[in-house]
This record gives C-alpha cells, structure tokens and sequence, in this order.
C-alpha cells in the first residue's frame, strides 16, 4: 500500500454504482474518490477548477446514450487537456474496436465492470506507478511502436522548441514596464507559437499504431511507461488488413483539408473585396487558423453537451456570436490594450460593443450553419442537387468542406469589422496589422468605402438574385487564393419574406425574364419583315430600276453606233 493519498474523480452516470465503489474503496485508505460526475461536461468543468486536486480518473465508456460520441469523446479530450492524468476504464462495456480506440488515445487501464474489488485497487495503485493496466485476454490489443517513429521524435523537438519559446515569451509579457509596441510585439510571437504548435499537434502524428499478433505473455504484459498523450493518426500499410474497419485511417477530414489548403496562398481572386483583404498574409492566415480551431472546440463543447438535432436552429446565432468572441480574443489577446491620444481603450471589450452590427451584417447571413452542425455532430446525411448523400460519402465530404471554409473565411470577415470601425486609422494598428498597400489613410478610406459598397450592393441587389435563383454564394479555398463559387439551395421561404427594394428586385428579374423572350421574337420578327421588305421589295425594284437603266443605257449606244455606221455607208 502506498503512503501517499490518491484523490480520484469518478465519471459514471450511475448513481447507484457511484455509491457502491466509493462505499468499497473506504477500505483502503490510500484510495478516495474526491469528486464526481455524470456528464463529460461536469467532469471537465470540475478537472478545469481543480486539476492539481485530480490524481487518477475512473471513466465509464458508455457514458451517455452513444459510447461511441460521448465516452470515446472524453478520452480523447481528457487525454489531449491533461495528457500525464491516468484514465482508468471500469466499464460495461466490451467491443474489442471501442477498447483498443480507448487505448489508443492514451488510456491506461481497463476494467471490466462486476470485476473484484482487489482487481480494481491493482489497476488503480499500477496506474499510479506509471504503468499501465490492460488484461491479456482482450482480442488484440494496440501497442505503441518501439522505438519512437521519426515522426514521433521530430513532433517531440519541435513540440519542445515551441514549448520552451513560449515560456520565455510569455515570462516577458508579465513585464509591467513594456511599453505598448514591445507589448504588442510579445503577443504577436505568442500567437503565432500557439499556432505552431496547433498545426504541429494537427500535421505531424503523436505515433504509429500498429497491431501486432504473436506476442509473448511478458510482451503483452509489460507495463508501458511511454508518454500517455497518444492519438491515432496512421497506420502502415501492412497492418491495415488485419484492423477493423473502425481502426483503419480514413481519407483526410474536411478540417484537416482546410488546414493544408491554409498553407497555401490567400490572395482574395473572387472580385469581392473582404474585410481580410486588409491583413499581411501572416496575420490573415493566423486568424483563419484560430477560427478553424475555435470552431473546433466549440463543436466539443456541443457534443459534451449533448445538444440535441432540434435544439440547433435555435442555438444558432448563439454559437455563432461565440465563435466570433473567441476569435476576437485570441487574435487580439484579452487584454490588449490600445492608447488614443489621452485614453486607452481595451480593444477586445470595444470591438464586442458591435456584436448586434456584426450579427446583423455577417452573421446571420452565413449559410448552411445548421447542416454542417448535424453534419457534425448527428452524422446527418446532405441533401446537394435534391439528392441525400449519407455522411462520410466523397459528395458530402466536398460539401462540408466548401461550408466549413465559407464559415471561416466570413467569421474572419466579422472579425475584422469592428477593427475597420473602431480603429481603422490608428499608426498602431496600421503598422501591426495592414498590409503595407494599403497602410495610408487614403487607402484605407478607399478600402472601407469599398467595403461599405458592397455591402449595399449586396443588400439590394446581390442577395435578392441569389434567393431568386435559389443559390447560395460561398467562399472557398483553392490551390491559388480565395475564390467565389455557388450551389443550388431550395431558398422558397427567404423569398416570400422579401420586401421593399430587395423584392422589387425580384419583380424586376421576373419582369425581365418574361418580357425579354417575347421582346426578343417581337424584334426578331420586324427584323425579318425589314429584311423581306428590303431584300424583296425594294430591293427587287431598285434591281429592276437599275436594269431598265442599264438596258436604256445600252440600247441608247447601239442606236449611236448604228445610226454612225448609216451615215458613213451614205
């Protein structure tokens, strides 16, 4: 037994089991479960307010009403926010493919649920040595490829180099005596460190995993004290053919496609200008990666959750409105602070004073929010062309693909407004922020003028044309930059809620399009009456007038000339 007291937080959603094994463990004085919870989210919440207090987790896979989307979920989560936190299953739960995932993130022991209580206790004060707990007679098991992969060691070194520079940045931006241009430097380089070692953690896989047949009892044994923090990205080839299908790698995500399309250039080619436009190409690939990523924890935070298909549409604006608050603030940091003349204004606090102005603009007006959401979250099949295509299928994968982009790019858009409004002259953030063509205050003017055009335009013209044609704009990204594509989208009901300008829009696309084949057969048919009238008409007489001259012309020198021959026979 071990001197030291280990402080537990048990994750089961039943309250009669919870009971018993905190009743059971009041044995053992070593053991005591300190904290308890019944939903992924409560147990973050209570990880979050006290995670130095948390020595070992007790999870129930099943917890929820999907083990597959909700316990499976939590490992993953634990394992990526508290990588050096043991995680020991005691579950009902017994499919081999839902086991071997489990251990797979990272998890370090297993238990079946009805098992002895001295088991239990083994597993716990094991995990505790740094060894891990899973029986031999599982089917397969996962093991972690040895030694390290270069991809492994690489992703360590890089990992570390980033780790240790951000230390350094952030010891430096304690500093009470930096002045504003050093402060805004810091928090910069801090930003593009935390976006390194995203697209590190996203581009490079923590590990290989390979199953391996044929191991010896004392292989299949041995206690593995290699880094917990595991998550499966690749398979070799050779392995595949003997993993089940839930455990061979599929094609790249959508987000992972969007990631590596953000390597590539920004330029804006879809002859709309963009609020983004403004940025350096660094700045606006940092703030489409952090809206990426925001987009991403927030799609975890829906499904800890447990939001339900019907609550989506309702929850809309709302999770929207959220994404663009966080982005604000990781772009601009919390407590970015902007001096004007005499004052300083907190830029993040003011910039969230426009939120009705940018929810009204830009928010709102994303499509397609609600179908990537069930997408997402429920696996609910796309409808493109009036066609359904079930999730995970080569259509619905381009689909979403296209949307989340969209998303992206608008929700940066957003981001950027209230910066254009609120402090769109100031030297500070011309010279942190602009790109360099566009950093005088003649530009600039032109830049927002532009901007406020297209707005208008797109108001009374662009969006009522869409609705009429029953499409929706998007922006994507290709290979080369930015570019505007549409697809088709039933859009009945947008339509009958139009009204003033925008609707005598419509009136007008309706007018033309009935009016213009009719005027066109009207002004082909007096075209053609025009060209009988001079190609048969006039154009017969004027060639019989002209014949009658050329015919008098003509017999007018024959009579000269015969009546010449008369006299000369005289």
């Amino acid at each position: 037994m071990s001197d030291r007291l280990t402080h537990i937080l048990l994750i089961d959603d039943d309250s009669i089991f919870r009971l018993g094994l905190r009743t059971a463990l009041e044995a053992f004085p070593d053991l005591q479960i300190v904290a308890e919870a019944d939903t992924g989210v409560t147990a973050l919440n209570i990880l979050s307010e006290s995670e130095n207090a948390i020595d070992l987790v007790i999870l129930e896979l099943s917890i929820g009403r999907n083990p597959n989307q909700s316990g499976l979920t939590l490992c993953q989560r634990l394992k990526t926010n508290y990588p050096y936190l043991p995680i020991l299953l005691l579950t009902a739960e017994s499919e081999p493919s839902l086991l071997m995932a489990a251990k797979a993130f990272g998890v370090e022991g297993y238990c079946a649920k009805g098992c002895e209580i001295a088991a239990i206790v083994q597993a716990i004060r094991q995990l505790m040595r740094g060894e891990s707990y899973w029986p031999s007679d599982l089917p397969v098991l996962i093991t972690p490829v040895r030694p390290p992969s270069w991809h492994h060691k690489m992703r360590s070194q890089g990992l570390r180099q980033i780790e240790d520079t951000l230390a350094q940045v952030t010891q430096s931006l304690q500093n009470p005596k930096l002045s504003t241009l050093d402060w805004l430097f810091w928090s910069g380089r801090r930003r593009e460190l935390l976006a390194a070692r995203w697209v590190v953690n996203q581009l490079l896989p923590t590990d290989v995993i390979v199953v391996e047949h044929g191991l010896s009892d004392e292989e299949q044994n041995a206690p593995s004290r290699l880094p917990s923090n595991r998550v499966t990205r690749q398979l070799p080839a050779a392995s595949m053919a003997n993993l089940p299908l839930s455990q061979i790698a599929q094609p790249s995500t959508p987000f992972e496609v969007t990631l590596a399309k953000l390597q590539s250039s920004l330029s804006n080619l879809s002859g709309v200008v963009l609020e983004i436009d403004i940025l350096q190409a660094e700045k606006k690939r940092d703030l489409l990666y952090i809206v990426l990523q925001k987009f991403e924890e927030i799609l975890a935070e829906l499904r800890f959750s447990q939001v339900t298909l019907e609550q989506l549409p309702q929850k809309r604006s709302q999770i929207l409105q959220d994404l663009w608050q966080l982005s604000i603030t990781e772009f601009f940091g919390k407590y970015y602070t902007l001096p004007v003349g005499n004052d300083e204004f907190e830029v993040v606090k003011v910039m969230l004073g426009d939120t009705v102005i940018v929810q009204d603009a830009i928010l709102d007006k994303i499509p397609l929010v609600v179908e990537l959401l069930a997408h997402q979250l429920f696996q609910t099949p796309l409808m493109i062309d009036n066609v359904s295509y079930p999730a995970q299928t080569p259509e619905a994968l381009a689909r979403i693909e296209m949307i989340i982009q969209n998303l992206m790019i608008q929700v940066a858009n957003a981001v950027i407004q209230p910066l254009l409004n609120e402090f769109a002259d100031i030297e500070t953030i011309k010279q942190s922020f602009y790109d360099r063509s566009l950093i005088s205050t003649r530009e600039i003017t032109r830049f927002r003028n532009n901007l406020s055009w297209r707005y208008r335009r797109f108001q009374l013209l662009l969006e009522p044309r869409a609705i009429f044609e029953s499409r929706y704009d998007l922006f994507v990204l290709s290979d080369t930059g930015i570019k505007q594509t549409s697809i088709y989208a039933p859009r009945r009901q947008e339509l009958e809620q139009l009204r003033g300008i925008a609707f005598a829009v419509t009136l007008a696309y309706e007018t033309r399009d009935a009016i213009a084949p009719r005027l066109r057969g009207a002004i082909s048919w007096v075209g053609q009456g025009v060209v009988y009238v001079l190609t048969q008409v006039l154009g017969k007489s004027i060639g019989l007038v002209v014949r009658g001259v050329i015919q008098g012309i003509g017999s007018s020198l024959q009579d000269t000339r015969f009546g010449k021959n008369s006299e000369r026979d005289k």
